[in-house]
């Protein structure tokens, strides 16, 4: 019974920092993730797009409303202010689309379509622990790991897809065609109607 204890105590010794320390990071990302969805819902139900700001040196996020080139505070108390990162967390990199940032501000923007920008973040603890969030623009979903991302290979369009997508001069009943938009006729290029044409 008393080995069963020592051995009980033992591992309880070695296994709660972790799981503490580890908790810190994890509900950090999970608040992360929190703010993310509920700033996506907020732009799509009021129609407003969105501003979500990081300041990777002093470890604050804050948001912004965008009003045309205009962006102003939220009249949420909520958001008067900037939230700041625990302590023992800090924001290592914000790569937006193709543009990656370890210092100063990045920030996301969210649509009015519910859409946000592609954006993969990382947080780090002071052991060094990573946890890496990525969200996929085109779905809104939000991946979580503990290590980093693999970058996304480029889609590869073959040949004989790629002519099908290019745009291509047409003539119908109506007229030429431009790159899918109808040419208009004036002057002299207009047909010329008869007067058994004419209704």
């Amino acid at each position: 019974m008393l080995v069963a204890l020592f051995l009980l105590g033992g591992i309880l010794a070695i296994m709660i920092p972790r799981i503490s320390f580890e908790e810190d990071l994890r509900s950090t990302g999970r608040t992360l993730i929190g703010v993310l969805r509920t700033l996506q819902g907020e732009a799509a139900t009021k129609q407003t797009p969105l501003k979500l700001y990081f300041d990777l040196d002093q470890g604050l996020y804050w948001m912004m409303l965008v009003e045309g080139k205009e962006e102003r505070l939220p009249l949420d108390p909520a958001w008067k202010t900037p939230r700041a990162l625990p302590e023992s967390i800090r924001l290592t990199e914000v790569s937006i689309g193709p543009d990656k940032h370890v210092s100063g501000r990045a920030d996301v923007s969210f649509f009015t379509n519910g859409r946000i920008e592609p954006v993969t973040m990382y947080l780090m603890d002071s052991k060094n622990n990573l946890l890496g969030l990525a969200v996929d623009s085109l779905t809104g979903g939000i991946r979580v790991s503990d290590e980093r991302f693999d970058i996304p290979r480029t889609r590869f369009i073959p040949d004989r897809v790629r002519t099908l997508l290019k745009p291509r001069s047409q003539t119908g009943a109506a007229g030429s065609v431009i790159d899918g938009l109808p040419k208009p006729s004036i002057g002299q290029d207009a047909p010329k109607q008869t007067p058994n044409q004419r209704q």
